[in-house]
């Protein structure tokens, strides 16, 4: 399952989010505020505190307009 590092003060977290609602994708939010379990996640598999970051299995990503543009191109159901 795709999981997305985000913050709820993020814009570009909140992008991705709503892409991901509009590709009818299933995704596990991860609180990775400042102070959060998940911040410390974050930096542990990605190596700096930069949100949104997408971990799909093995492939991890930063970057909303890349994460986007990846889940279209991976999990597109159009033909």
């Amino acid at each position: 399952m795709l999981k997305l590092y985000y913050a709820d003060y993020c814009p570009y977290c909140t992008k991705v989010i709503k892409a991901f609602e509009d590709m009818d994708l299933e995704f596990e939010l991860i609180d990775a505020a400042p102070g959060t379990p998940g911040r410390e996640k974050l930096l542990e598999l990605g190596g700096k505190a930069q949100i949104p970051f997408l971990v799909d299995g093995e492939k991890m990503m930063y970057e909303s307009s890349d994460i986007i543009e990846y889940a279209k191109k991976t999990y597109s159901t159009a033909s």
